[in-house]
C-alpha cells in the first residue's frame, strides 16, 4: 500500500471523496451521530447517505481524523479511507 495522509480539513476530505465518487454516508443507528463511512456506490444496506454539513458536524464533534490514500503502489487511484480519533 502506498502511504497514507492525515487531515481534519472539510474541503481536502470532500474533494477527495468526490473526485472518487464518494458520498457523505453514516450507519445506521438508533442514536444519534452514528458512524461515517464515505459511500461509493455499493450496496451495503445499512447506510444512509447525509450531507456534508450533518457530516463534518459529526466528524468534528467526534473529534476525527481522515486517514487517506491518493494513490495504490501501482499508482492507480486510492480509495483507500479510515476515520480515527485524534488530530493531524
Amino acid at each position: 500500500m502506498g502511504s497514507a495522509t492525515r487531515t481534519t480539513d472539510h474541503d481536502t476530505i470532500r474533494k477527495w471523496a468526490e473526485a472518487r465518487g464518494g458520498r457523505p454516508a453514516r450507519v445506521r443507528s438508533e442514536e444519534p451521530g452514528g458512524i461515517l463511512r464515505i459511500d461509493f456506490g455499493e450496496p451495503e444496506e445499512r447506510l444512509e447517505q447525509i450531507g456534508w454539513d450533518e457530516f463534518f458536524e459529526i466528524f468534528d464533534r467526534n473529534g476525527l481524523t481522515f486517514l487517506y490514500q491518493e494513490e495504490t503502489e501501482d499508482g492507480g487511484t486510492s480509495r483507500f479511507n479510515k476515520f480515527v480519533h485524534g488530530s493531524d
